[in-house]
């Protein structure tokens, strides 16, 4: 008797309750006091408001403005620049003779712009000899601590987003110093704090061979950001130590005629505790001084061809 057909067919999502400011009004009604003093500031600093909305979503007035491009410059919390996308970009921009990307501006106290969304696209354009740009300035500075966390101009690898991470939390902790973990969303996750201050002390550290074990024994902190951050140096401290007794095993495997990328993360899977525990959690401390004692007993002597052949995971000079 044949088996009947399940019904697979998918239930249709609900459309969402329509909200937010209708088209025809986002400029309308008297912009708030807020809006006019950020006007006449902008003016002090050389630019120019040219015009004055609300968003569409939640009806907050911001400013569209001329800005001095001397004026305007990346929050410190934003990833290197890189030069190749400066360069395609400015090529973009010359070909089009158009500039049609307005960054996000935040104004600080002595009339400097930081944008959190912008830093290839202002660079480009001072390649290219611009005497300005054209930003989108919020007014309110209750809310600027939060707009500087919207870097959209994302990290694409780990060295990048981990570095990325720790810039922010440092510099959040002067400005903001609640727990730790009020900053999940920001963040990311809590193995990017500890991994970039490693790269911060080493920039070509090969955190990748490191990050399976550190998000399992990584989690975010009650303590206040400052006081967290003392934590993932000393976290950050033990793990730069394990990486040197790594890369002593990987010499001596090296000394024996391996020539394999993945030397390092062949060493850290067979000195991870936790690589036959599936879903396991476990506590940083006792993980790292685990590796560490494993490390020191690897025999490279004892090491064959086909194990090495047959390991996975990032070369060591894949960050």
């Amino acid at each position: 008797m044949p088996t009947p057909k399940r019904n697979t067919r998918r239930k249709k999502k609900t459309a969402p309750e329509p909200r937010g400011v209708e088209a025809a009004q986002l400029a309308s009604g008297a912009p708030p006091a807020a809006v006019q003093k950020l006007s006449d500031e902008i003016a002090r600093d050389g630019g120019s408001m040219l015009g004055a909305y609300r968003d569409p979503l939640g009806g907050h007035w911001q400013v569209l403005a001329g800005l001095p491009l001397e004026k305007v410059e990346p929050t410190p919390y934003q990833r290197d620049l890189s030069e190749t996308h400066v360069a395609r970009l400015s090529s973009a921009i010359e070909r089009l003779g158009r500039f049609l990307d307005p960054v996000i501006a935040i104004r600080t106290e002595d009339g400097r712009y930081w944008t959190p969304n912008g830093h290839h696209r202002v660079a480009a354009l001072r390649a290219l000899g611009a005497r300005s740009i054209v930003a989108l300035v919020v007014p309110e500075p209750e809310v600027a601590h939060r707009i500087l966390l919207l870097n959209t101009e994302k990290a694409h690898n780990l060295r990048e987003r981990a570095i990325e991470v720790i810039r922010l939390a440092q510099g959040l902790a002067e400005l903001d110093d609640r727990p730790e973990r009020d900053f999940e969303a920001e963040f990311e996750e809590p193995s990017l704090l500890t991994l970039g201050l490693c790269y911060q002390e080493n920039g070509r550290f090969a955190g990748g061979v490191y990050h399976p074990v550190l998000k399992r024994v990584e989690s975010f902190q009650a303590a206040k950001l400052g006081k967290a951050l003392e934590m993932r140096g000393e976290r950050a401290r033990k793990l730069i130590e394990l990486n040197a007794a790594v890369d002593d095993t990987v010499k001596n495997l090296k000394g024996r005629g391996f020539e394999s990328p993945y030397l390092k993360a062949f060493v850290v899977a067979r000195i991870n505790p936790l690589r036959f525990q599936r879903g396991a959690k476990a506590d940083f401390d006792e993980t790292i001084v685990k590796m560490l004692s494993a490390v020191k007993k690897f025999d490279a002597a004892k090491v064959k061809a086909d194990q090495v052949a047959r390991a996975g995971g990032p070369p060591e000079a894949a960050e």
